[in-house]
């Protein structure tokens, strides 16, 4: 069978294996014990602040990615357009997904370190390897799904016309996930940092209430901040990473081996994932 109808359907496959992983790792996280009243009243604060600066984020980021996507569509071409909107939204889900499942991990994990220390790990670890097949999962839809559309549609005029259309408008997607990578990672670090001196200067130094102590409400904000920051920050930041680096595999190899070079990324990519999960 030919290279490029093994990575046409093989790469779309296993990044819905890696999404479906981390699907059954995050309920399996989910289905833990969240400790006493205590823990879960302050996880659900860190949980509403965290859901309201997101919702926010949102309301200011998508609209300027809307004109971008006009701007790039009357100068660079519609295609070039879908997908940079394309790459955004798949950097904005793995931002949003990645908060998710860590502020319900923190409580978990809070929880389980009071059985053993292995039990916190599993818990934090699992969370991680849920954020990890996330990225890794659409990173590469994302990529094998803009690759298929240009195979279906150029094939006739040949696999160089194939290779020449899929590496231009791969351009697009790493152009939108760099794009929601800078909002969420720098937005979400002002936002740590600012919550990080507030809790600090009024709450030990003008109150003398302790650093970490939940009574102070910048504690709080805090905790959102290392989440919408550490987490979604870095999860979309991750992605953007390494959507970039298979696009640019991707235009290498086109440039030098034609169509052959182009789907290499694809296949390494999907065996990479596969061997992560095994």
């Amino acid at each position: 069978m030919d290279i490029q109808i093994i990575a046409l359907f093989s790469a779309p496959v296993v990044s819905i294996i890696a999404l479906i992983y981390g699907y059954i790792l995050s309920q399996r996280i989910m289905k833990e014990d969240m400790g006493n009243a205590k823990l879960q009243q302050i996880a659900k604060a860190v949980k509403d602040g965290a859901l309201s600066y997101l919702a926010r984020q949102f309301k200011v980021v998508f609209p300027i990615m809307g004109v971008l996507a006009v701007v790039i569509a009357l100068t660079l071409g519609i295609g070039m357009s879908l997908t940079f909107l394309l790459g955004g939204i798949f950097s904005a889900l793995i931002g949003y997904f990645g908060m998710r499942i860590a502020v319900e991990a923190n409580v978990r994990t809070a929880h389980n370190s009071t059985k053993s220390l292995n039990a916190a790990l599993q818990t934090s670890f699992g969370a991680g390897t849920v954020n990890g097949m996330l990225v890794v999962g659409l990173g590469l839809l994302g990529v094998s799904l803009i690759y298929m559309y240009s195979y279906f549609a150029f094939i006739s005029q040949g696999a160089d016309a194939v290779a020449k259309n899929a590496t231009e408008v791969l351009v697009g997607y790493g152009f939108g996930a760099a794009l929601l990578a800078l909002f969420m990672r720098v937005g979400g670090g002002i936002f740590t940092k600012a919550a990080d001196v507030g809790a600090d200067l009024v709450g030990k130094v003008e109150k003398g209430i302790p650093e970490d102590d939940p009574r102070n409400p910048a504690t709080i904000a805090d905790n959102v901040g290392d989440n919408v920051g550490d987490c979604a920050g870095m999860a979309a930041d991750v992605f953007e990473s390494y959507a970039l680096t298979i696009v640019a595999a991707m235009i290498l190899g086109g440039s030098l081996f034609g169509l052959k070079g182009v789907v290499f990324p694809l296949l390494a990519r999907s065996g990479s994932i596969l061997t992560s999960i095994l």
